[in-house]
């Protein structure tokens, strides 16, 4: 493989390249722009079609056949590793560095969920055996096990090109299941889906499965992803964006005549409650990797702690001025698109006009760049300005000085439902951490203590949702091996004679 990619512009569409038409051009932070097929609700259609012919065979292939078909994309994503980085990084504006860690890291949870599925505890297989002589009714011979639940639209997300996009998290984990997969692809990074289209298309070449079994609808305006959200074919969603367009898809997905399952992660500012005893030990080591989480990547993740909670005085003072000295002394940096750059100035505008509120650090940005901003605000305020905790996608933070420990408790209450809360905790702090605990496990999928929550383990144990907004389904997960059972339903099986149940039941 060469280390660059030129694309060629048209829809994977059931193992061919299929032209739109019409087309848009993409904006890439460097290099050449390229015209890419606009997809319209024909191009969904064709492929939700080839997508539900392939179910009657992927559906029911054995877990060996599907491990090795992830596998074997893994396989042909890693050979196309420089040309992936390229083009990726030319759309983007994400350094190699970023890319080649998101690409093992997409790799890395093909072959996880291949080896998950070949050990099977995913299907949670159940047996009640038949007790005919119970009284004073018998009881019929039960078995349960969780099946492919269908077709499944998977939307592709602007912050990760690789691991939440074309063979990323969602679509991997319905592969797994046994569902075939349309991806409506990203117009921020269309090349990079393209070059992830094509090992896909080679992995099916290389282990013989339907060629329905996945497609890339590219596409720059809502029509493909409309459709494929109320396509009657497709039988669940996934999805990573805003709060906005995740939630207007959302509602389509339950106003459908059957409505499916629409599995969308929103939104989150990812709190951090500093306890006392830890800012006064060690208050400006945390200043300092706050600043880092929160200009990782330019502040374009998920997981971004755009807000942390800390009781006024004078280590307050110490945490504020440490956290101003290390964000002032980051640099611009280049964001997805311009339009996720304009409305990170958006949402910087409306927090700094927001009456109370002070700016402590505010470089400035310009077209696609961003630099850091850092607010400060009391609890009161705070707690008066609901809006004040929505998210800002981009390199913002806000410190809210609160008074005292039940205040903070009050903020905690307050909070909507996020992806992570954090703690930072010295073991004096436990008193109020024991109050903060109960709280905060009812805010967020995951908790941590003394660390930051940039950086998302794909592991069996790993959670990455919670309560709406931060998800639309708060038991489920986009991260980890867990998710696989979003794309599965289960099925109970009574007196089945041995030779019509499933093969993994046998």
């Amino acid at each position: 493989m060469t280390d660059s990619y030129t694309p060629g512009g048209k829809h994977l569409i059931a193992g061919e390249w299929v032209p739109g038409a019409s087309t848009f051009r993409s904006a890439p932070a460097t290099g050449p722009a390229h015209d890419y097929a606009a997809g319209t609700g024909a191009d969904v259609d064709r492929a939700a079609r080839a997508a539900e012919d392939a179910f009657w065979s992927y559906g029911y292939s054995t877990r060996a056949e599907r491990a090795a078909f992830l596998n074997a994309i893994a396989d042909e994503i890693e050979a196309r590793g420089a040309a992936i980085t390229d083009i990726g990084s030319r759309e983007t504006g994400l350094p190699a560095a970023r890319l080649d860690g998101e690409r093992g890291r997409t790799t890395g949870q093909l072959r996880l969920f291949a080896a998950r599925i070949l050990e099977g505890a995913y299907l949670d297989r159940r047996h009640d055996e038949a007790l005919p002589d119970r009284k004073p009714l018998p009881r019929p011979d039960l078995r349960l096990i969780q099946r492919p639940i269908g077709p499944v639209g998977v939307f592709g997300a602007s912050n990760f090109p690789l691991a939440f996009s074309t063979a990323g998290g969602d679509t991997a984990s319905a592969l797994a299941a046994g569902c075939p997969v349309v991806v409506k692809g990203h117009p921020g990074h269309p090349g990079t889906g393209e070059i992830v289209a094509e090992a896909i298309l080679a992995a099916i070449g290389k282990t013989g499965v339907h060629p329905g079994v996945f497609s890339l609808v590219q596409s720059n305006t809502r029509e493909a992803g409309e459709a494929l959200v109320q396509h009657p074919f497709i039988k669940a969603i996934g999805f990573t964006g805003s709060l906005g367009g995740g939630r207007a898809l959302f509602d389509l997905a339950a106003r459908r005549p059957e409505p499916i399952p629409f599995f969308g992660e929103l939104g989150s500012v990812n709190p951090m409650f500093l306890l006392p005893d830890a800012v006064a030990a060690r208050g400006t080591a945390i200043a300092g990797g706050w600043a880092g989480s929160l200009t990782m990547g330019a502040g374009q993740f998920c997981t971004n702690p755009g807000l942390a909670i800390i009781v006024d005085g004078v280590d307050a003072d110490v945490f504020q001025n440490a956290a101003s000295e290390a964000l002032g002394e980051i640099a611009a940096q280049t964001m997805l698109s311009d339009g996720i750059a304009g409305a990170f100035r958006q949402g910087q505008c409306r927090i700094a006009e927001t009456g109370g509120v002070t700016e402590l650090v505010g470089a400035g940005s310009e077209g696609r760049n961003a630099a850091p901003y850092l607010y400060t605000v009391s609890g009161e305020t705070f707690l008066a300005n609901p809006a004040l905790a929505h998210e800002v996608f981009g390199p913002l933070g806000i410190l809210v000085r609160v008074r005292g420990e039940d205040e903070m408790l009050s903020i905690a209450h307050a909070l909507e439902g996020q992806l992570t809360c954090t703690l930072h905790l010295d073991e004096s702090d436990a008193p109020l951490a024991t109050r903060l605990m109960p709280v905060l496990e009812r805010k967020a999928g995951r908790l941590l203590a003394n660390g930051f929550p940039t950086g998302v383990e794909v592991a069996d144990a790993m959670m990455h949702g919670g309560p709406y907004p931060a998800s639309t389904n708060v038991s489920t997960t986009s991260v980890g091996t867990l998710a696989i059972r979003r794309f599965l339903r289960p099925v109970a099986f009574q007196n089945m004679p041995q030779a019509l149940l499933p093969a993994d039941l046998v």
